[in-house]
């Protein structure tokens, strides 16, 4: 990562902060984790952002960190409806604090890295709000926006995590897995050893986790009891006065707890009861699937489920529309459709969910498949899903696993409408293979997947779709055990190998069903492929091949012809620096590379970002990672194009980031040029002016109103921008410009007006 660092400070064109008007999220807001009120409308917390729902209209707006927040992976969440102040806690142990004058980001207190950081729970009183984490409690002064005393439940290298807590009295509250504790907000708070156990309030327990708590003027809590390793229930208790009392009722699993001035309400599993604050029970609600939380307002009930946004009493579901979960692998774009798959390549990696299949935007909605619903046992890996070009109501995608006590069988489905058609299993002696990978279709809409561990040996190959049976074919290349998803491009099928030095460039002759003329190479480290294997690939508008690998980036001009050389030899990227040669992206995996229509890269490297460079690749025109823009991670698997839109797309495993691109469809004529923003009022924007809908390459000539050249240039790939300066590198006056445009050969012209209000 130093190599790609040094790249950034020579030759990027860096945006601090990107704007936030280019970005929008695809994330999903299914699964509603707190719900708070605020006058006329409900708050909503999911994991990768809020929304806000207004009953009296139906309107629905949201927040993510497309438009102003600075974090994913929600984990808690509060707010005060008399100062407007909510207050976002994130698994990282970040906040932000979301006032009328902004948000403000604030990172976790600095302790050692090893130690759960987790924000479990906030509870915001007047100016002061309790902050629950994995290793303790503390106390954050809202106005100030800063930490106040924090008690680090500890002793010697354990923490003790705090569920949630709560003030009743200027006394903090906890509930933890070991007790009820309290402790008087005074000098001695930030000593654990001054903490109380409530002996009181836990009785003889000893059994009991205690998960969560509330209060007003009563106060209550939920606390889990073992009956032995795999039996449990949980009770809830509450004190009015002096005394506690029990709730008559072993609750299944309790989610959330909440006190008004009159009211308790419960959330366990799926189900909300409410009662008084005299334990008698007013009213029940089932919500027919797992629920977080429940909120009255307005003397209706609403509940946060886990699959359907909010819930009202009718059951109807509000929230923004978006894919049925936030994981992401791989992309399919075609025709305003997306399809999402949602893979992994290593079964072991717990933190990935395993039944989750994919998910389809048609054009105006999400459309999660009933396949994947309806029998939650079935594991399913989806590592690709794609439409057919000349049908996409038809649909495959790939399962990578074969669990039969899951019900799980690798092999390519077929999907119409996104309905199950039929499942072309793939059998083999053991689990591990034949596995299948990716899938595309070549232009003569042939369904070609990559297929690896072929009959447990050195079995990379791949499956194409005999359309008159129906059947899959098989045809072993007998090299290597591994594969990634495949780039079909002029009949020649090209074949990423990771972990193991090599590419496979087949040559089918755009004949897949006839082998007889076929003919293939393997790039390896003899064609100056590094060692650790080729994971991504992509040919550009000048049939040169990009191979990304995980030690670096390599070039193959004329790929086609390569395989009948002897020796092909593939080609480093070196660039400048400090006026030595410096190898492009050495030592980074390149996870991603994508050619947009004007010929710029997009590349994806592993932990570090994305960078969008030129056409050749000397010059990083943006670089986009976690910390400076929206995205929501920083190893992005996958980026594909709308050309018609110019909006890119980043798959992570933490959801889809949408950014609006300055290149649509170029050609060597011009298209719809749009000058933006225009006027540039330099009070509100300070950046570059953009033309997009150029040619491939433009003569450009800016003038003022009196015909007076203040700048020109030459602009390839389809956009421009304009710094605003004039020939001698100062900024030019207010005014109106024009800016006179032809293309390469002269054939075509365009005129654009730019307003700058200095």
């Amino acid at each position: 990562m130093k190599k790609i660092l040094l790249i950034i400070l020579v030759f990027i064109t860096l945006i601090s902060q990107a704007q936030s008007s280019k970005w929008s999220d695809l994330f999903s807001y299914n699964n509603v984790k707190v719900i708070r009120e605020d006058g006329n409308r409900l708050i909503a917390a999911t994991e990768n952002g809020i929304f806000y729902y207004y009953p009296g209209t139906g309107e629905i707006k949201k927040l993510s960190k497309a438009n102003g927040l600075h974090e994913v992976k929600i984990s808690a969440f509060d707010y005060n409806a008399t100062s407007q102040t909510g207050i976002i806690g994130y698994e990282n142990g970040f906040m932000d604090v979301i006032t009328p004058n902004g948000i403000f980001l604030i990172v976790d207190i600095p302790i050692s890295s090893n130690i759960n950081k987790r924000i479990n729970h906030i509870s915001i009183n007047g100016d002061k709000a309790i902050i629950s984490t994995g290793y303790g409690v503390s106390i954050f002064n809202i106005s100030k926006r800063e930490f106040g005393d924090t008690a680090f439940f500890s002793i010697g290298t354990t923490y003790e995590a705090v569920n949630s807590a709560v003030i009743k009295d200027n006394i903090v509250y906890v509930a933890t897995n070991k007790g009820i504790k309290f402790h008087e907000i005074n000098a001695t708070f930030a000593l654990y050893s001054e903490w109380n156990l409530a002996s009181n309030i836990i009785e003889t327990d000893i059994n009991a986790e205690f998960t969560k708590i509330d209060a007003i003027n009563t106060i209550a809590f939920a606390k889990k009891i073992k009956i032995d390793a795999n039996t449990f229930y949980f009770q809830v208790k509450y004190r009015t006065g002096n005394s506690f009392s029990t709730i008559n009722k072993q609750f299944v699993d309790v989610q959330d707890v909440r006190v008004t001035d009159t009211q308790i309400i419960v959330t366990d599993k799926s189900q909300v009861y409410i009662y008084g604050t005299n334990g008698i029970q007013q009213k029940t609600f089932d919500a027919g699937e797992n629920i977080n939380t429940a909120l009255i307002y307005n003397n209706g009930l609403f509940t946060g489920t886990q699959i359907s946004g909010i819930y009202n009493e009718q059951k109807n579901s509000l929230k923004p529309d978006g894919p049925f979960n936030n994981t992401s692998y791989k992309l399919s774009l075609l025709n305003n459709q997306i399809w999402v798959s949602t893979g992994a390549r290593s079964e072991y990696d717990t933190s990935i969910p395993k039944r989750v299949g994919y998910y389809h935007f048609d054009g105006n909605s999400w459309i999660y498949p009933d396949l994947f619903k309806q029998d939650t046992s079935i594991y399913y890996n989806v590592l690709d899903v794609v439409p057919n070009p000349s049908d996409p109501t038809e649909v495959f995608f790939v399962n990578y696993y074969t669990f039969p006590q899951y019900h799980s069988f690798k092999g390519i489905y077929k999907m119409s409408n996104d309905n199950f058609v039929k499942s072309y299993d793939i059998p083999s002696a053991n689990i591990y293979q034949n596995r299948p990978i990716g899938c595309v279709f070549d232009s003569g809409n042939n369904l070609i997947c990559t297929v690896t561990m072929i009959d447990g040996g050195l079995g990379t190959g791949y499956y194409y779709l005999d359309r008159a049976t129906d059947k899959l074919i098989m045809k072993n290349l007998n090299v290597s055990n591994g594969a990634q998803k495949p780039l079909v491009k002029d009949g020649v099928l090209y074949i990423p190998i990771p972990r193991i030095t090599g590419l496979i460039m087949y040559d089918y002759n755009n004949t897949i069903s006839n082998t007889s003329d076929d003919k293939f190479k393997v790039l390896t480290n003899q064609n100056n492929i590094p060692e650790g294997g080729v994971v991504s690939t992509a040919i550009d508008k000048n049939d040169d091949l990009w191979i990304g690998t995980a030690i670096g980036l390599r070039v193959l001009s004329n790929p086609k012809s390569a395989i009948l050389e002897d020796n092909p030899q593939t080609d480093n990227i070196i660039i400048e620096e400090n006026g030595l040669g410096e190898e492009l992206f050495r030592d980074a995996e390149i996870l991603q590379i994508t050619v947009d229509s004007g010929n710029q890269k997009w590349v994806s490297v592993d932990g570090g970002g994305v960078f969008y460079m030129s056409s050749n690749g000397d010059k990083t025109i943006y670089h986009f990672t976690k910390s400076n823009s929206p995205l929501p991670n920083d190893s992005v698997t996958d980026i594909q194009i709308d050309e018609k839109t110019g909006k890119v797309y980043f798959a992570t495993i933490d959801g889809i980031m949408v950014y609006q691109g300055d290149v649509t469809e170029v050609t060597s004529n011009f298209g719809n040029v749009l000058v933006y923003p225009n006027p540039v009022v330099y009070a509100q924007y300070k950046g570059n002016v953009r033309i997009r809908g150029l040619a491939q390459k433009t003569n450009i000539r800016i003038t003022d109103a009196a015909g007076n050249l203040v700048h020109s240039a030459v602009a390839n790939g389809g956009y421009f921008e304009w710094n605003l300066n004039n020939k001698r590198g100062v900024r030019v006056a207010s005014g109106i410009y024009y800016v006179l445009m032809t293309n390469e050969d002269g054939t075509d012209t365009a005129t654009a007006k730019i307003a700058v209000v200095n």
